[in-house]
């Protein structure tokens, strides 16, 4: 099949193009990025008064295979990215068993590939269990196709078993993916601590955990010469902390979710679970100094941390709640609207973030371009389009979402893998 995209404006950060252009697909592949082009056996997708980018990367989605496929599996999770904009995501070990063998790696890429409609990349548990105890068979995962290694919603108290897992991964040259919060800081903790949260009668986790976490893990790895990357970065002195690192040359990255960017912890409300995240929403003095991190390029990535749950699980009271909320059909319609048609951050230093940043840290050469010769995986914006986020028309099986009922400016509209148009106008096709 041949399809040209015609007449959109072309944002690829990773081969420094912003301009009005065409893109010419066959079979699979890109094979022309120029103005003007034509291709009279080509299905031409009219782009004019639209972006075209590379498809979307998001590597921190939850989508709970196996053992919690009530909450999401590959079908609903990669249908829920593709209305989203992503074409590829990279999915947490925090599963039911946990991914911590090369076997379970495996089953998974195949069954992901069969079942999903964008590439699903496997994250591996860097402890048995996800208990933080004794490092996972990490080299074998490596081997077996796992991108990356995380312990993601545990933070790995014991520093001589993280710095085993720095050792050990060098050889393989990936990465651990941190969550950062000190444990003994943060227990039953539900909002970030703050006057908001005494008023509320809920107890807080304070930024300390956060910075405190992170701060060890910066060092252990610079001491291994190893590589980190630090998830959903939400305190200011956290950001801080990375971009002295990396002014050091520690091989230290970070993300941001949407939600860090753009809410505070006075958006917290008893009455509705959906805003309980881990790490929580912070202050405003933390989320300007996200956003600074951002520009600034002390983050590196934007994620959505994507973590739905059963209708029952976070329909509890705010503390009993599990935390996290479904993100991957929202986080487009949230950036622009609040960062990008506020004047807050530039388009292309946006999609970067979305598109070549990830692609780099996670050496997913085939990814995060526009180049020729690469998979057609291709995201079309409309920037100017709104509308109202409705939980219910989801494809995820998650629904508490803290932006719904919220207009939104900006949206995918096209979404194609490997040059087969996979969402079109916010349906599944194909």
């Amino acid at each position: 099949m041949k399809y040209l995209i015609q007449g959109g404006r072309v944002i690829d950060p990773a081969n420094h193009i912003d301009k009005t252009a065409d893109i010419l697909i066959e079979g699979k592949k890109i094979v022309a990025i120029d103005e003007n082009l034509s291709a009279d056996d080509a299905k031409v997708i009219p782009a004019k008064g639209k972006v075209v980018v590379p498809g979307l990367i998001d590597m921190h989605v939850h989508f709970r295979e196996p053992g919690q496929e009530a909450k999401e599996d590959f079908v609903s999770g990669t249908h829920a990215a593709a209305a989203g904009g992503f074409t590829t995501v990279a999915t947490m070990p925090n599963t039911r068993p946990v991914v911590d063998d090369a076997a379970l790696v495996r089953s998974l890429q195949k069954r992901a590939e069969d079942e999903g409609v964008v590439h699903v990349k496997i994250i591996g548990a860097l402890t048995k269990g996800q208990e933080g105890k004794e490092l996972a068979e990490v080299g074998d995962m490596a081997q077996a196709g796992a991108v990356a290694f995380s312990d993601d919603g545990h933070y790995v108290q014991n520093a001589k078993v993280l710095l085993n897992g720095f050792d050990y991964l060098r050889s393989f040259d990936k990465i651990i993916i941190s969550h950062d919060e000190e444990t003994a800081l943060v227990e039953e903790g539900s909002m970030n601590e703050c006057h908001r949260s005494a008023m509320l009668g809920l107890k807080g986790r304070p930024t300390v955990a956060e910075d405190i976490a992170v701060m060890r893990d910066i060092m252990l790895a610079e001491y291994a010469g190893a590589r980190l990357h630090i998830a959903h970065i939400s305190s200011a002195r956290a950001v801080e902390l990375v971009r002295q690192a990396k002014k050091r040359g520690v091989r230290v990255t970070a993300e941001a979710t949407p939600h860090h960017l753009t809410m505070t912890d006075e958006c917290v409300d008893l009455m509705d679970s959906a805003t309980k995240v881990n790490p929580p929403l912070r202050g405003h003095a933390d989320i300007k100094a996200v956003l600074a991190g951002l520009k600034d390029g002390t983050i590196d990535a934007i994620v959505t941390d994507h973590s739905p749950h059963a209708e029952e699980e976070k329909d509890k009271e705010y503390r009993l709640a599990p935390s996290g909320f479904p993100g991957l059909e929202t986080s487009v319609g949230v950036l622009l609207t609040d960062l990008y048609h506020t004047g807050k951050i530039e388009l292309p230093l946006l999609i970067s973030k979305m598109t070549a940043e990830p692609a780099r840290i996670f050496d997913l050469t085939d990814a995060g371009t526009l180049s020729v010769g690469c998979p057609a995986d291709i995201t079309i914006l409309d920037t100017e389009q709104e509308w109202t986020v409705d939980a219910s028309r989801f494809y995820t099986r998650g629904t508490h979402s803290p932006f719904a009922g919220r207009t939104l400016k900006g949206r995918a509209v096209l979404t194609m893998v490997e040059g087969r148009i996979v969402m079109q106008d916010g349906k599944i096709v194909g």
